[in-house]
Formats: structure tokens, sequence, C-alpha cells
């Protein structure tokens, strides 16, 4: 491996493990954080549910940590233990931002709406890209390689466009906050932080994958 490869590679690995750990430093430090509301992650997304006329929507506790999404085609928020039960920053955080995602879905968000509408084709290209390259770098077939190269873009435009997707949720979650005063004056700046590092991370997965990618074209690139 040249050193321009090894630097990409590298690069992509510490990206990845750092945006990890980020987000679960700052989880770890606001799910300690209590708010003087009292509000539950439940509460909150039960109000935020109900003030927007999606009372319809269930809120389910699911298994797991930082397992907290908004499920569109069943119409479910699912909140993880701590943030289900939690009476903190974090949990009162991650519960708004999930509920930015339901009301993404009654705006009929774009950008919601096409990633949606691709994860079928992404969750086949995450299961083919990687053993196609792997395939064709081992039997030397450089067109296959292409093809996985071509299935690892289309992860990378479903990554792109998540990101107007999650920092969109953050700022509905973050005004919400404030117009329903879940939290107080001095609460206010950790949840910003907490739902500001959430969406970060997705920037530092386009990033990781960006330089993955490049890493894959210029090993193919030498071996023409």
């Amino acid at each position: 491996m040249d050193l321009i490869s090894l630097i990409l590679l590298l690069g992509a690995s510490l990206i990845t493990i750092g945006a990890s750990a980020y987000i679960r430093t700052n989880y770890t430090k606001f799910k300690k954080v209590g708010v003087s509301s009292q509000m539950t992650g439940y509460d909150v997304a039960r109000e935020i549910l109900n003030r927007n006329e999606l009372s319809h929507i269930l809120i389910i506790e699911t298994s797991g940590e930082l397992t907290d999404h908004y499920d569109p085609t069943k119409k479910v928020v699912k909140l993880s233990h701590d943030i289900y039960h939690g009476k903190s920053i974090a949990a009162v955080s991650v519960a708004a931002h999930e509920c930015g995602h339901a009301l993404q879905d009654k705006d009929g968000y774009a950008f919601l709406k096409f990633r949606s509408s691709i994860v079928p084709l992404v969750n086949f290209a995450t299961k083919i890209g990687y053993v196609a390259i792997l395939l064709g770098f081992i039997l030397s077939l450089v067109n296959l390689v292409w093809l996985g190269i071509a299935f690892e873009m289309i992860i990378l435009v479903f990554q792109l466009v998540t990101l107007p997707v999650e920092f969109d949720a953050s700022n509905r979650a973050l005004k919400l906050i404030e117009e329903y005063s879940f939290v107080n004056k001095h609460e206010h700046d950790g949840a910003k932080t907490m739902l500001t590092s959430a969406a970060l991370t997705y920037v530092a997965s386009v990033v990781a994958t960006v330089m993955e990618l490049l890493r894959l074209v210029l090993s193919i690139s030498r071996r023409n």
C-alpha cells in the first residue's frame, strides 16, 4: 500500500472513531444532567406529537443505546431505554430530534422522502458493494471492482441526502425545545450541543466515505 492510500485509510478510520467518541462523550455527559421540567423523553415526544396533530404516531421503547429513530413507514418513534425513561438533557434532545423527523414526514420534507425511497437500494448496495470490490481485487477483475465502487457511491449519495435531513431535524428540535419550555435557559446550551454533535457525526461519515472511495479509486487506477 502506497503512502497516499495509507493516509486515506487511516484518516477515514480516525474520523469514524473520533466522531463516534464525540457523540458518545456528549451523550454520556448530558445523560447525567437532569432537566428542571422533570419530563421524560417519552413525555417530550408525546407532547410534541400531540401539539402538532400527530397523536396517531406511536412512541415505543426499543433496545440498545443510541438506537433512537423515527420509522416513516410504520409511523412510529422508537426511543431507547435511557431516552424513553430519562429526565435528562440527552433524553429531551434526542426525543425532540426524532419528533423532528416525524414533523418532516408530516410536511412532506423532500430530502426525507427521497432518502426513504432509496433505502432498499442502499441496503442492497451495503451488502454487495465491498463483496464485489474484494472479489474484483482477488480475481483481478477490474470491472467488478468498479461495480463495487458504484455501489459504494450509492451509499455516499444516501449519506449526503441524510445531512440536510439530520440538520433540519435538529434545528426543528431546538426550536420545539425552546417554544415548549422543555429546558430552562441554563439547560439550553447543553441541548444545543447535544443536537449539534449528533448531526455532525453524519458529516464525519460523509468525509470518511469520500476518503475511502478515493483510496479505492487510486488503488484500482494503479493496477491498470
